[in-house]
């Protein structure tokens, strides 16, 4: 039976949050060996953005500690920088921290991503948690990593909480390592996590968001459902940002979709919209206003019809709409998952299903693959690396190229 792990070996560390706790912080960080174990809280669900409200680091030699960035988050960059920066980190999900990171210019030289490890190692459940107490027999008391990072004080409780995320990453690691290591995968593995640092090298800030990324506002083909959820968004975006709350929070892509959509011409039927929240009067009123608004400018500047920047169909419509395609797609995903099978990994690591589906189709509908130079040059215009062309190739020739 599990050990739990209730608290970090040498007990809660404090927060830090000044610029001279930042510079001791630092120099204890330097006096320590191998690599930095970081994590990141965030509180993306209540405020703006994603950046990092409480940043975990822990070093052989130096433990763990704990960074309390908001107030002095250019004197936190320029400290930490010097001495972590270029230097090899282990981050378990490292594609969901180093954006808050990179705003912050903290960059890894190098890279160990132990829940992608544990992927192409083949466990079957890669959170923390999970493969902690496989590995060690130890467990991983979790529970509050959807919580608002940004409140302060921050609990005792919270506080444990993060600093047990870097607790066991530095030897998770090297387990991970010499695991994968004796499977033949190590190269594999360090490939992986080379493209996830180059992903993130040169991110610099947040995203710009854009009304047109809201999830299904392809089905919005009238020019005024398009105006209303143009204006619905702008007006949301700008009282969410000036306020740092998360867009969700004020209302709801899904919310301001259907909206636009059905175009509710009343305060009581934008009352009725789903999800709309219809009992506060002064906020029916205030959205009715915009949707007015919307409809009463200019039809010049109302938006045009979205551009398809997609060639591939969605994987919703192969089924239906592209069946011969769809045939070699199973065929061909059957074989790939069969190999992931006898490698001990997923079949997605082996080649991401958006990629498969466009060298499917680009071989089965555009004529844009017909020959093995093709495939190749397909395959690295979609990143697929090194190692998974070697695995997958052989596939994607007899399946696409010999049919």
């Amino acid at each position: 039976m599990a050990s739990d792990l209730l608290q970090p070996r040498d007990g809660i560390p404090p927060l830090l949050s000044t610029p001279a706790e930042f510079e001791a912080a630092a120099d204890v960080l330097a006096g320590g060996t191998g690599p930095f174990a970081i994590d990141t809280e965030r509180a993306s669900g209540f405020r703006y953005d994603d950046r990092a409200f409480l940043i975990q680091i822990r070093r052989r030699g130096s433990g763990t500690l704990l960074f309390d960035p908001e107030s002095f988050r250019p004197e936190l960059s320029r400290t930490l920088g010097p001495v972590i920066n270029k230097q090899e980190w282990i981050i378990h999900a490292a594609a969901t921290d180093l954006p808050s990171l990179a705003w912050l210019d903290l960059r890894p030289g190098k890279l160990f991503d132990t829940e992608l490890a544990g992927r192409l190692a083949g466990f079957e459940h890669v959170n923390l948690a999970s493969m902690v107490e496989q590995i060690f027999d130890l467990h991983l008391r979790k529970g509050h990593g959807a919580e608002d990072w940004s409140q302060r004080p921050l609990p005792d409780d919270w506080l444990n909480y993060a600093a047990l995320d870097v607790e066991m990453l530095p030897e998770l690691a090297d387990v991970m390592a010499e695991m994968l290591d004796q499977q033949g995968k190590l190269g594999w593995a360090e490939q992986e996590f080379d493209h996830i640092r180059s992903r993130f090298a040169d991110t610099t800030e947040p995203p710009t968001p854009a009304w047109t990324d809201m999830k299904g506002i392809s089905t919005l083909k009238r020019p005024e459902q398009r105006v209303v959820a143009r204006e619905m968004w702008m007006e949301r975006d700008a009282y969410a940002s000036g306020r740092d709350l998360a867009a969700g929070r004020v209302l709801s892509n899904k919310v301001i979709v259907e909206t636009a959509r059905t175009l509710p011409r009343s305060p009581n039927a934008l009352a009725q919209v789903k999800g709309f929240p219809g009992r506060n009067a002064n906020t029916v009123k205030r959205w009715m206003r915009i949707i007015n608004r919307a409809l009463a400018s200019p039809r010049q500047t109302w938006p045009r019809p979205l551009p398809r920047t997609e060639s591939v169909p969605d994987r919703r419509y192969w089924s239906s709409f592209y069946s011969e395609e769809y045939e070699v797609l199973q065929a061909v995903r059957a074989d790939i998952d069969d190999l992931g099978a006898e490698l001990n990994m997923p079949g997605e690591n082996l080649i991401q299903p958006a990629s498969l589906r466009a060298v499917v189709w680009m071989a089965t509908n555009t004529g844009e693959i017909h020959d093995q130079e093709s495939l190749m040059g397909a395959l690295h215009s979609y990143d697929v690396r090194p190692w998974q062309v070697e695995q997958v190739s052989p596939i994607l020739i007899d399946g696409l190229l010999t049919r």
